[in-house]
């Protein structure tokens, strides 16, 4: 396994970086953990902490206290019930709400960074970003602050990327760098990967006996086989996905979902089926499978392209406003088909079966080493820092992967 070169270390001074995720949709705390491995894994001499949000908003859980639930929860049960609709327009209505109450989350936030005082703070969330940036600049000036982008593009204005402020990005495709520089960013202040982060377990999957391992499930080691994933809540689009494909070979992984996952091993189907709980080892399933659906996922995506599965995915009113430019790179890339409705998923399957091995070769072609990138860049940019806090000239930033400048 290759990794990206890293800096020189400004000293050898210990060093303490601050790694700020939620638990809504499962996708940012799941980038903190691959940050925080990859740091490790880098040997870099630094205390890591995952900062949670919500808990330093919230530290009497006063939401759940009057709700019964954390605010995640209430954004991962839609997810889990499909009840997307509407969310463009009330995500319009929470990045209002958060602008008025600035002044209120930037208080606390301020006394969290006094008390703890981080020597960096990376942001792996959307939408608070310009309280957040406040708070640190504030409290701790000089300390760099960045924004990595969780999703391959923004979804201005005020998702990931807030004009006006003097912080660094990482954007995850040249998409994200465009946005970033029309936003009125240097480029001194942008860093491109070569993807998303994603965990190191999808580069590190040893050779399996697929036939036998598709046999301990009760699957047919000859069929082609789809895996159908929609994060860790799962999602009931999977039941008329399974209802409309009752002769296609399935491995249907539900996460959490444990009501959805009874309700799936109770549909009837022609085709061996394999119906999961919640599992951490999603990249053996994908090593089982020979293509992917699921909605537009960043992460879910970018994991399939890296084990060589094509993927089929749904795009319409009821996606996230935020993953539609996905299904534009899944076109893009041409690693797999982008369907209007889940009522066309069938007819998707059959064309991308049809044609696999062009689809496969498609995958190939996409070179993802973003969780290797990341360590080198944070290191460039907290040396950069303090080279300007200290009046020296700033070193050279890290290079720009090939197929992002």
């Amino acid at each position: 396994m290759t990794r990206a070169p890293l800096p020189n270390p400004p000293s050898a001074a210990h060093r303490t970086v601050d790694l700020v995720y939620f638990n809504a949709g499962g996708g940012h705390r799941a980038s903190a953990l691959a940050l925080e491995a990859a740091i490790q894994r880098a040997g870099l001499p630094w205390t890591v902490r995952l900062v949670n949000l919500r808990e330093v908003l919230d530290p009497n859980d006063g939401f759940r206290k009057l709700t019964g639930m954390d605010p995640e929860d209430v954004y991962n049960k839609r997810l889990a019930r499909g009840w997307t609709l509407g969310l463009t327009h009330e995500l319009k209505v929470l990045q209002a709400v958060i602008r008025w109450a600035k002044p209120k989350l930037v208080r606390p936030l301020q006394q969290h960074w006094l008390a703890t005082e981080p020597d960096m703070v990376v942001s792996l969330i959307p939408n608070f970003n310009r309280s957040l940036y406040e708070s640190v600049a504030t409290a701790l000036p000089g300390v760099p602050y960045v924004t990595v982008l969780t999703d391959l593009a923004d979804h201005p204005p005020h998702f990931w990327i807030e004009k006006g402020q003097d912080q660094y990005f990482v954007c995850g495709s040249a998409k994200a760098v465009q946005q970033a520089r029309a936003a009125g960013y240097a480029r001194e202040r942008i860093h491109a990967t070569s993807g998303m982060m994603i965990r190191s377990a999808f580069y590190e999957t040893q050779p399996i006996d697929r036939a036998e391992e598709r046999r301990r499930l009760g699957l047919d080691p000859d069929r082609p086989t789809g895996l159908v994933l929609f994060g860790g809540q799962g999602s009931k689009a999977m039941i008329g996905i399974a209802k409309r494909l009752p002769d296609m070979q399935l491995i249907l992984a539900c996460g959490h979902n444990e009501s959805l996952a009874k309700a799936l091993r109770a549909l009837p189907a022609r085709a061996p089926r394999a119906v999961l709980g919640f599992t951490p080892d999603v990249a053996h399933y994908m090593q089982l499978s020979d293509f992917f659906i699921g909605k537009p996922g960043p992460g879910s995506v970018s994991e399939a392209v890296q084990l060589h599965l094509p993927v089929i995915v749904v795009c319409n009113s009821w996606t996230l406003p935020q993953e539609r430019y996905n299904a534009q790179w899944v076109r893009e890339q041409g690693v797999g088909l982008v369907r209007s409705s889940y009522a066309k998923v069938p007819g998707a399957v059959e064309e991308l079966v049809r044609d696999l091995d062009r689809y496969r070769a498609a995958t190939r072609k996409v070179h993802n080493r973003a969780v290797f990138e990341m360590p080198g860049i944070l290191q460039g940019i907290l040396a950069q820092g303090e080279a300007r806090v200290a009046g020296e000239v700033p070193i050279p930033e890290p290079a720009v992967p090939s197929g992002q400048r």
